[in-house]
């Protein structure tokens, strides 16, 4: 019976021990400084939900040894006086199981004194980093659907832009065909005014060569006339000396000069009776050549016939 006693009283004792270890481990933790206390973190992306948002009203406390408002210091001679009769009736037995308490409870609290600010520093450190890290994503995640809202704020007017392009479009189309019914007139208004313009030069060019072909010709003959007649070289060396002199007068004629019209009226009047007008034809011919090659190669709309008539090709 006395060793069920004891048994019984010393599963009860254990009960209590561990009932007071824990207040007290409890009463020393609200009496710890802020700074080694541990702080609940709490960081989320998206909205907390009203319910958790409440914050439950904090009970009170009296604190101290039991919760009676007496101070923690009052269990060590509480504690002292009931070891004694404990221990001595063998109510709680000291062995290994004790030994291994005494040790871990050491343990605890060199690691508590000796490490707790470091644990903690690393521990806080990590979330601050976890923390920073959370609000560099939050922060990119912000200000890539903000560069998307400015881009598509940016794109609302599209519609707006596209209507002015095609109104813009559709002006430069008016423009090209109002442009289209006048180019023609303007290109066959230069085609025209080219072909003048090579007739023109064709003919001056031909005058020019009749002109020198018609002196040559009347220097040869009235050379020749001079050459063979002793009279008519007489009277322009007397013509010739009397000019040098100055005493010469209008009656006296230039024998020279006289010889030149005399020669340019025959040819005239030989010209006017001549019916043979195959020069002019093949002049003609060789213009209208001429004319048609330079339409063909710059695309004009028009080209001449062999009576030198323009014909239409457009």
């Amino acid at each position: 019976k006395i060793s069920s006693t004891k048994t019984t009283f010393s599963t009860m004792l254990r009960a209590a021990t561990s009932t007071v270890a824990k207040r007290a481990i409890a009463s020393s933790s609200r009496g710890a400084p802020k700074c080694v206390a541990p702080r609940a973190m709490a960081f989320h992306a998206s909205p907390r939900r009203e319910e958790e948002a409440k914050e439950t009203a904090p009970v009170e406390s009296k604190g101290g040894l039991f919760g009676t408002g007496l101070s923690e210091w009052f269990a060590l001679p509480v504690g002292m006086a009931a070891a004694v009769p404990i221990i001595k009736f063998d109510w709680y037995v000291i062995n290994e199981e004790t030994q291994l308490a005494a040790v871990f409870v050491c343990f605890c609290v060199a690691l508590y004194s000796q490490a707790g600010d470091a644990i903690y520093k690393s521990l806080d450190e990590k979330a601050q980093t976890l923390l920073k890290e959370h609000n560099e994503a939050e922060d990119k995640v912000i200000e890539a659907l903000t560069q998307k809202l400015d881009y598509l704020k940016a794109d609302s007017g599209m519609v707006e832009d596209f209507q002015a392009i095609n109104q813009i479009r559709e002006k430069a189309y008016a423009d090209l065909n109002a442009a289209g019914k006048i180019k023609p007139q303007h290109d066959f208004k230069v085609q025209v005014e080219r072909c003048l313009s090579m007739v023109a030069q064709e003919e001056a060019s031909v005058t020019e060569k009749t002109k020198i072909a018609l002196m040559e010709e009347a220097t040869a003959a009235v050379t020749e006339q001079f050459s063979s007649t002793k009279a008519l070289k007489k009277a322009a060396l007397d013509s010739a000396i009397a000019t040098i002199k100055g005493t010469a007068t209008d009656a006296s004629a230039d024998p020279v000069q006289a010889a030149f019209v005399k020669f340019f009226k025959e040819k005239a009047a030989a010209a006017e009776a001549s019916k043979d007008d195959s020069e002019e034809i093949a002049q003609r011919e060789a213009m209208i050549a001429k004319m048609n090659a330079v339409a063909k190669n710059e695309g004009f709309f028009f080209e001449f016939d062999a009576s030198g008539q323009p014909k239409m090709k457009v």
